[in-house]
C-alpha cells in the first residue's frame, strides 16, 4: 500500500521529487517541451515547489532552473524562442573551440617528443611502443565548457535566484563523475554545497572528448551519466512518495514497414554517426531499465513515474539540435508526444497520481488545438531570416543527420 499523507488526522503535503537525465541539447529541449505537457495537464503539480531535484548533465540545467523558481514555460522562452530576454540562453555558445586545452597540450610537445626519442633511440623500445606517450598531446575535450559556467551563473545572479544550493529552498542535487576515481560526486548534498551550482553544472555536463573534465578542489570531474543514468536513488534514500523521471535518449526501434518520417529500414543506411548514437542510447537505457528494477523492489512506498520519448520516434532520433528552426519543431513535437503519451497511459497513471493530490486536467489533455510555441510569424522576421539562412547553410555542410 502506498503512503495516505495522513498525520494525527490531517492531510500532509506529498513529498514528491524529480529526477532530470542528460542527452545534450536534444535532452533539454525533450525535457522542457515534456514538463510543460505535463505541468499544462496535470492539476495538483507544481515543479517549483519539488522537494527534491536531481540531475545529471543537460537535466542538471533544467532542475537547477526549476529549484530557481524558473517556471517550465519560462525555461522554454529562454531556451528555445529565443525571445530577447535576460534569461536567453542559445547553444550556439556551446560551439566555441577548447583553445585553452589545446594551448596547454601543445606545451609538452617539446618534453613528450624527447621523452619518446629517447625511449626509442637510446632505450631501444619500439617505435609504437615509445611514441605511444605522445598520445597525451591530445586534448581531452575539443569545445569550450567554460561558458556553460559563466552563462548559468548569470542566469541564476537574477532577483529572486541563486547559485548557491545552501540558499534553496528545496534540496538539488547534480551529479558529476570523479574521473580519476569513477565515483559519483553529488553537488549539492551536506559536503558537497560549497560548489556554486553553474559550476557542477559544468562538471555535470562534461562528456569526455567533447568537453574537458572540470577543475573543483584540486580534482577532476567529468559527465555524470558515466556513472548512472539518473541517479534517482539520491532522492529516494531520502525518502518521497512521488518521484518523476524524465530520460530523453532511448534506442529507436527502426521499422521497415513504417511509411513516411518514420520509415528508417535499416540505421546502419546513416552511417557512423546513426551507429555511434544507437549505439550510445541503448547502453544508457539498459542501465536505466536495470535500475528501475531495483528500485520497485527497494523503495515500495514510493511511486516512481518515468516519462521518455516512443522508441519509434525518428525525428527526435535523427534531430539536429543546433538548429533553431528544429529546437521549435522538437519542443513542440515533445510538449505534442508527451500530451499523446497521457492520454494512451491515462488509466495507469490516474489512480497512482491520485493519491498524491494530483489529477489530469481532461479539457488540455484533449485539446487537439492546443499548441506549446506561438506562431513564429510572430518574431522578428530580420532574426527569421538570418536563422533560415544559417539552418540552410548547416544542411548543405551537413548531409547527414546529427548524433544526438
Amino acid at each position: 500500500m502506498k503512503p495516505s499523507h495522513k498525520a494525527h488526522g490531517l492531510i500532509t503535503r506529498p513529498r514528491t521529487a524529480l529526477a532530470l537525465a542528460g542527452g545534450g541539447p536534444l535532452g533539454a529541449i525533450y525535457e522542457i517541451g515534456a514538463l510543460c505537457a505535463l505541468d499544462d495537464c496535470l492539476q495538483g503539480l507544481d515543479f517549483n515547489a519539488c522537494d527534491h531535484y536531481v540531475g545529471v548533465s543537460a537535466g542538471g540545467f533544467i532542475a537547477a532552473g526549476l529549484a530557481n523558481g524558473i517556471t517550465p514555460r519560462q525555461l522554454c522562452e529562454a531556451f528555445i524562442e529565443d525571445l530577447p530576454t535576460e534569461d536567453n540562453f542559445d547553444p550556439a555558445w556551446l560551439m566555441k573551440p577548447a583553445w585553452a586545452e589545446l594551448g596547454e597540450r601543445l606545451k609538452r610537445l617539446p618534453g613528450l617528443l624527447g621523452s619518446a626519442l629517447w625511449a626509442w633511440g637510446v632505450q631501444g623500445k619500439s617505435a609504437t611502443n615509445a611514441f605511444e606517450r605522445l598520445g597525451a598531446l591530445l586534448p581531452t575535450g575539443v569545445l569550450d565548457n567554460e561558458g556553460i559556467h559563466r552563462q548559468i551563473e548569470h542566469l541564476f545572479s537574477q532577483p529572486g535566484r541563486s547559485n548557491h544550493f545552501r540558499q534553496l529552498r528545496a534540496r538539488l542535487t547534480l551529479v558529476a563523475t570523479e574521473l580519476d576515481t569513477g565515483d559519483a560526486a553529488p553537488f549539492g548534498r551536506p559536503g558537497w554545497d560549497h560548489v556554486p551550482i553553474s559550476r557542477a553544472i559544468q562538471a555535470s555536463a562534461a562528456l569526455p572528448g567533447l568537453f574537458p573534465p572540470v577543475v573543483i578542489d584540486g580534482k577532476h570531474y567529468v559527465d555524470g551519466a558515466l556513472k548512472k543514468t539518473l541517479h534517482a536513488t539520491v532522492a529516494l534514500d531520502e525518502g518521497v512518495d512521488l518521484l518523476i523521471c524524465l530520460n530523453p535518449l532511448v534506442p529507436f526501434h527502426a521499422d521497415p514497414a513504417a511509411s513516411g518520417k518514420q520509415r528508417i529500414p535499416s540505421l546502419v543506411e546513416g552511417g557512423f554517426p546513426a551507429v555511434m548514437s544507437q549505439t550510445f542510447r541503448s547502453m544508457i537505457h539498459s542501465r536505466l531499465e536495470l535500475g528501475f528494477k531495483q528500485y520497485e523492489r527497494s523503495y515500495p512506498h514510493t511511486d516512481i513515474v518515468l516519462i521518455e520519448p516512443d522508441q519509434r520516434d525518428a525525428e527526435l532520433f535523427f534531430a539536429n539540435t543546433f538548429s533553431y528552426r528544429q529546437r521549435r519543431e522538437l519542443a513542440e513535437h515533445a510538449y505534442q508526444q508527451t500530451r499523446q503519451q497521457l492520454r494512451q497511459r491515462q488509466a495507469e497513471l490516474a489512480p497512482r497520481l491520485a493519491r498524491h493530490g494530483m489529477h489530469f486536467d481532461q479539457t488540455v489533455l484533449h485539446d487537439d488545438q492546443r499548441q506549446l510555441l506561438r506562431p513564429q510569424a510572430s518574431a522578428n522576421p530580420v532574426v527569421r531570416r538570418l536563422h533560415a539562412t544559417l539552418d540552410e547553410l548547416q544542411l548543405c555542410l551537413q548531409p547527414v543527420p546529427e548524433r544526438a
